[in-house]
């Protein structure tokens, strides 16, 4: 499998869950949630899906109902998506914006040492 189609089905894929959270499912613990990435198996067996909250303290509560609706979303991503195979969905929680965060943090600490 070219790594340039699953590139393709990893955006797709961003693109539709985020649709389908936003516009399709009811729960309102899902209704905050943004799609950061998708990372597809080589074999179209599963996929990743990475996602953030606006509301920390929600994260968990937030994971929990996205994997209690996945069989849900991933109905409706194989009626959107051609594929053959619709990959099982795990989410997880993108911990990518809290470490860019931090790393920034440090950065400005470093400056304001050395400019005083």
């Amino acid at each position: 499998m070219s790594s340039i189609k699953i590139e393709r089905l990893n955006h797709a894929f961003v693109e539709e869950i985020s649709y389908i959270l936003h516009h399709e499912v009811k729960d309102e613990n899902i209704k905050f949630v943004t799609v950061t990435d998708c990372e597809i198996s080589s074999d179209l067996s599963y996929a990743k899906v990475y996602v953030t909250v606006l509301d920390d303290s929600k994260k968990e509560m937030t994971l929990e109902a996205l994997n209690g609706a996945r069989s849900f979303i991933r109905g409706e991503l194989s009626k959107r998506v051609e594929i053959r195979h619709t990959p099982e969905l795990k989410f997880l929680f993108d911990e990518s914006i809290e470490y860019g965060n931090k790393i920034e943090d440090l950065i400005e600490s470093i400056h304001e040492k050395d400019g005083k």
